[in-house]
């Protein structure tokens, strides 16, 4: 019974799309370890109260590593649960209608309204608690975060600029684990979120196509609904070419070596394929597309983008 309870709440957040933020909040995370002010500053300076280099700071480096490690991963499945959940509550009378989303967990009575939005509240109350033992700015900010991925799902209602703001959602993730770390903005993780945003907002238009009439005949907002396929996929192509450059321009501006380009070329390589396998008179790959692809370009590239930090 309680193993179909995790199955069926791991279904309504879709825990497998975990899959396209993760990876990009890892390489944050590790270019925060990687940088002057995550090994020297902070909760990170061993070095002046024990001496850099011998056995007993290696401990307390690793012990805090893993704590901050941990949290990191909690505030990404909190964060990224919360907003899924929240969604699925708020949208619940929508997916009713739609065929395609019937069968959802909400509208098919297998999790009631009021069991989502428990679960929405418990991860968000985990999601602050964590970042209040990682440091200050991430607790402050905290509210900030929550409020962009909660209020992403209100924005189908007014604007077909939706699709951004999801992108704006899931562009945090590099941000914030760089935060997590350091306790400092720097430029290389914001590029790596830019990369995010294009990204996220272009595969979100590929997949809204298929319902595009639906949104028109309940009157909800997309750039399918507003702009017609054939536009929608020329905007969805926009966006990832802007991807692509913000992820090139981190890769110039990081100096990083021949692993990282070896990861752009799958990433990008993943981009470029799934506009060639989705048309706009054939929809039936978007899956392919949407989950497959980004799933592999996410992935693949940050395994690069780790081994160039550590081996470079």
């Amino acid at each position: 019974m309680a193993s179909t309870t995790v199955k069926n709440y791991l279904s309504l957040v879709k825990f497998s799309h975990t899959i396209f933020a993760m990876p990009f909040a890892l390489i944050g995370f590790f270019l925060g370890i990687n940088s002057p002010e995550g090994l020297y500053t902070g909760q990170w300076n061993l070095n002046k109260t024990i001496g850099w280099g011998n056995d007993i700071t290696n401990l307390v480096f690793l012990r805090l590593f893993l704590i901050k490690f941990f949290l990191v991963i909690v505030c990404m499945i909190t964060a990224r649960s919360a907003a899924m959940a929240f969604n699925r509550y708020l949208d619940s009378h929508f997916d009713a209608k739609n065929p395609r989303t019937a069968i959802r967990e909400i509208p098919a009575g297998i999790i009631s309204k009021e069991n989502a939005l428990r679960f929405v509240i418990v991860n968000c109350i985990v999601f602050i608690t964590a970042t209040f033992f990682i440091n200050s700015i991430c607790f402050f900010l905290s509210p900030v975060a929550l409020f962009v991925i909660l209020f992403y799902s209100y924005t189908k209602r007014f604007t077909a600029l939706c699709h951004l703001v999801l992108g704006v959602g899931l562009s945090l993730a590099p941000i914030g684990a760089y935060l997590a770390v350091t306790g400092s903005f720097a430029l290389l993780p914001v590029l790596f979120s830019f990369t995010v945003l294009f990204w996220v907002s272009g595969f979100d238009i590929i997949y809204a196509l298929q319902d595009e009439e639906f949104d028109k005949s309940q009157q909800l907002h997309s750039i399918p609904a507003a702009l017609g396929k054939t536009k929608a996929l020329r905007v969805s192509e926009m966006l990832h070419l802007l991807s692509a450059i913000s992820v090139v321009s981190a890769g110039v501006y990081g100096h990083f070596g021949w692993w990282y380009w070896v990861g752009i070329a799958v990433f990008t390589g993943m981009l470029i394929y799934q506009h060639s396998i989705v048309k706009p008179t054939d929809l039936s790959k978007v899956n392919i597309a949407f989950m497959t692809a980004n799933g592999i370009a996410s992935v693949v590239f940050a395994v690069f983008v780790l081994l160039d930090i550590f081996l470079h």
